[in-house]
Formats: C-alpha cells, structure tokens, sequence
C-alpha cells in the first residue's frame, strides 16, 4: 500500500510515518532526505520543480519496492500534498501498478506547528520554517481524494492507533 503522509508543514508527517512505519513493518521515503542525497548543497533549491523530480524518484523506488514485496507498506513523506495535481500523479501511480493507496492528512493548531518547526533546527531542509508554513498554507487546495485526518495535536499514541484503522 501507497500511503501519502498530507499536510502543512510542522503538522507532524514525518513522526506519524516513522511510528506507524515502526508498526507495520513499513518504509518510509522522505522527500527532504532523497533531494539531500540527489543534489550536492549548491544545487539544492526548493524549488516545485526540483519538488516533482524527487517525488517522481520517491516513485519510482515505491514501485521497486513494490515488485519486490507487494504487501510492504510505503510511506510517502516530506511534501505536503498541497495541490491536487501532486495527489493525482501519486494516487495515479498507485493505480497503475495495482497498489491500493490511502491519504493520511496531518493537521495541529497554528501554535503547535509554530513551536515544532522552531524546535527542528535540525531538520534537513533549509526551508522549513514557520514563514514555510503560512506560504503553503496560504496556497494549500482542499484535498478532495479519499482521506483520513490525524489531529496531531493528540498524543502519538492516539495518532497511531487511528492511523492504523486505516491502512
């Protein structure tokens, strides 16, 4: 199963999919950590571009994933989801290699999401600050698809247990 980890930044994806990725036996493929793999520092640039080639190669190694072992459980993080043209390609992906997908969309207070992103600083992307943020969340489209929200502002535990309904 394809499961995308949606939501603004700081809402808790990447401590949601590292804990339910725990339970089940899962993978998680971090958009943040492949782009720091891929590009040296200088050529790094959060860029929607350089955001859709890494996508397209988080990608390509879930289906390689997948043709080795069909039950695992992939977790997409590190984007949050926020047009629906990236939810359409990735749900599209899915379908077209026969995984069954879900959308798990992480949301907090503004004040959680501020506090989080503040005490991050070691977080591999230069970007993502609670200036971040309020951009994506000023542009952010309505997810439309079929999906499951997680308050995060719940003890992990709780986030866990409701996720794991789920998927």
């Amino acid at each position: 199963m394809l499961i995308l980890m949606a939501g603004l930044p700081g809402t808790g994806k990447s401590t949601l999919s590292q804990a339910l990725s725990g339970e089940v036996g899962g993978t998680v493929l971090n958009k943040d950590q492949i782009r720091a793999a891929l590009f040296p520092v200088a050529d790094i640039e959060y860029s929607t571009e350089q955001d859709d080639f890494c996508m397209a190669m988080m990608l390509k190694v879930a289906g390689w994933i997948f043709r080795k072992d069909p039950a695992r459980k992939v977790f997409l993080d590190g984007r949050t989801f926020s047009r629906a043209y990236q939810l359409k390609r990735a749900t599209g992906y899915a379908d077209a290699i026969g995984q069954p997908w879900r959308i798990l969309e992480c949301v907090c207070s503004e004040q959680t999401a501020r506090e989080r992103l503040a005490a991050d600083c070691e977080h591999v992307a230069a970007n993502r600050d609670f200036r971040l943020y309020l951009e994506v969340k000023a542009r952010f489209e309505e997810i439309t698809l079929p999906k499951t929200v997680i308050d995060t502002d719940q003890p992990i535990a709780e986030c866990v247990a409701a996720a794991l309904g789920e998927i």
